[in-house]
């Protein structure tokens, strides 16, 4: 007879209650919805494309002379080297193609020219070239702001700091009226940095002659992010905020700065946003998602509901302020809004009705539960569905039933599989089926030897088989697999001490397993049992006095009760033990024991 474990229903409790289901909401609602902005997002990842993108729009933006062109003659080499290009691209060899035509271009100084070999070397992903070739074209046509933008973003993005920094500066004092979007791209190009501190006292530096630019301010606040110097990073993205009270990514990210030190001043800073920018849905949705993480579920829903007033077809949202009434109990409200979420049909219906089922758990009504899991046939949520399914069939007596939807159940992983086993090998013990849950256990464990919680549970049906030895072994293996674990050390220790056999060894074991989970109360009984088997009686009760005071278990009663009959507390031994039958009548080791002590 063994100490108490934990079932291997991992989150499957008896009854349904508003503890489960809150664990399960939390992280989903915090994800039902479109992001807010994300700090360092507003520019493109690709920062090479990026810094296209925005030479072409420049250039589109701000016609530019076309630049002086040399006046030199094709001879028989360049017209060799121009072929030599055109077929090496055709062929699929732009590095030769590149190659090519950066001889071509140091050879004509032709602008054109350079631009095509800083084109190629940027194709093929040569990146020292592709710096020579666009500084040469910026040479050639000073001009040209996508060479100029090209030649930053290859410098930045490969580390080259203080190289860049001539041209960065060029950059913006050439073009005063895009110093703003200059910064914004600067500061994508600077994620890449491998220095990250280094990276930031740079843009310290290059952002010190524009402090009004907002942008600026904000660029900085991100590397010093990245950086982790938080205290520059709230001082920089403050005074952003203070140049350009209206701009909403600013606010957010000052946001996102605070909430982890300072929610509620997180909090305040959005809400003070809010009053005078209403319309900004950005900033309401962070804002709303914010209230959700400090558990602010009735404010957190009402900003939800003022965004999905705004736009009611926005299945998202609607999903998201049914599940906060869920997750603060209103739940005919609950399941009002997610049937309304469902007939919107946009949303995936399995994890509606998972919810639903959720939600039908918690009303106690486990037949429309089972309806709604059964429901769920694909999506994210089948295999949790499969497993409620299961054990709501299970509770109800329809064992066979639960076992065929346990083995339907879809797994993506080997924990999943896991899983399974260990349930299924729970239910076979619960109905008497030892020998066919140690073999599925065995089986499971030929693919994964080494699993601390199939090792457990196959000493455990060992145990209940009799097959001792392949117990220990079981146990002994997951001590080397799993030194720190505390129930295998108490089951082995147990086990000697009930069989009243190697006591200084089992006492050794149970000890190592306080040590190891100190207020785990089948443990401490375990320890209690231990001093009882060593004749050392009022220490013995200390230990199972405070194992029953946590979990008042019949075996616990039964241990703590024969102590105190020894120790000639007769009275209060039937006590405990007479209430405990009351509480659990059909326990036989129970009532043996009573009959043993009190003919």
């Amino acid at each position: 007879m063994l100490p108490r474990t934990k079932t291997p229903w991992h989150g499957l409790p008896d009854k349904m209650n508003s503890i489960h289901y809150k664990i399960i909401l939390l992280p989903l609602l915090l994800g039902a919805c479109a992001h807010a902005p994300q700090a360092g997002r507003e520019t493109p990842a690709n920062s090479a494309k990026s810094a296209v993108q925005a030479g072409n729009a420049a250039a589109e933006k701000k016609p530019e002379p076309p630049p002086a062109l040399p006046n030199i003659a094709l001879d028989d080499r360049m017209l060799f080297e121009f072929l030599l290009g055109d077929i090496a691209m055709q062929r699929g060899r732009p590095e030769l193609a590149a190659q090519a035509y950066w001889d071509l271009a140091k050879t004509t100084r032709d602008p054109r020219v350079a631009r095509r070999a800083a084109q190629l070397a940027f194709e093929s992903r040569q990146m020292d070239k592709s710096v020579e070739a666009f500084a040469l074209w910026q040479e050639l046509d000073p001009a040209a702001p996508l060479a100029k933008q090209m030649l930053v973003s290859l410098l930045l993005s490969g580390g080259k700091l203080q190289e860049a920094r001539p041209h960065v500066e060029r950059l913006l004092t050439a073009e005063p009226g895009n110093v703003a979007h200059a910064f914004m791209l600067i500061n994508s190009l600077l994620v890449r940095a491998p220095d990250k501190v280094a990276a930031q006292n740079w843009l310290v530096e290059v952002a010190r002659p524009y402090p009004k630019v907002a942008e600026a301010h904000w660029a900085v606040a991100q590397v010093a992010t990245a950086a982790g110097n938080k205290e520059l990073a709230l001082a920089e993205i403050h005074q952003a905020v203070l140049l350009r009270p209206e701009w909403d990514m600013a606010v957010v990210f000052e946001a996102q700065l605070l909430q982890p030190g300072e929610p509620k001043k997180a909090l305040e800073l959005l809400r003070a946003f809010l009053e005078k920018n209403p319309a900004s849905k950005d900033v309401r949705l962070f804002y709303a998602r914010a209230l959700l993480e400090q558990k602010q579920y009735a404010e957190s829903r009402t900003q939800f509901q003022q965004l999905l007033a705004g736009n009611p077809e926005n299945v998202e949202l609607a999903f998201a302020v049914a599940l906060l009434s869920l997750q603060m109990g209103e739940l005919e409200r609950a399941e009002k809004e997610l049937h309304e979420t469902l007939a919107k049909g946009k949303k995936d219906a399995g994890t509606v009705h998972y919810y639903l089922g959720q939600l039908s758990e918690a009303k106690k009504d486990d037949a429309t539960a089972l309806a709604q899991y059964h429901q769920v046939s694909d999506g994210e949520y089948v295999y949790a569905a499969r497993l409620r399914e299961a054990y709501l069939l299970k509770v109800s007596g329809k064992v066979n039933e639960s076992f065929a939807v346990l083995r339907s159940a879809p797994v993506t992983n080997s924990q999943q599989r896991v899983t399974l086993v260990l349930i299924e090998s729970q239910m076979l013990r619960e109905t008497g089926q030892f020998e066919a849950a140690y073999k599925i256990l065995a089986e499971a464990l030929e693919k994964q030897p080494n699993h601390p919680q199939l090792l457990f549970e196959m000493a455990m049906a060992a145990d209940k088989l009799g097959k001792i030895e392949l117990f220990e072994q079981a146990l002994r293996k997951l001590l080397q697999v799993a030194p720190d674990h505390a129930q295998a050390y108490n089951a082995l220790g147990y086990s000697y001490l009930e069989r009243n056999i190697k006591i200084e060894e089992g006492m050794q074991l149970v000890e190592k397993a306080y040590q190891l989970a100190p207020d785990d109360a089948a443990i401490a009984d375990s320890v209690g049992w231990g001093y009882y088997r060593l004749g050392k009686l009022e220490k013995s009760a200390e230990f199972l006095r405070r194992a029953f005071s946590a979990n008042p278990d019949p075996e616990i009663a039964m241990h703590l009760g024969e102590v105190l009959w020894v120790q000639g507390s007769k009275d209060e031994a039937q006590k405990i033990w007479q209430d405990t039958l009351k509480a659990h009548p059909n326990n036989e080791p129970l009532r043996a024991l009573i009959k043993k002590f009190i003919p």
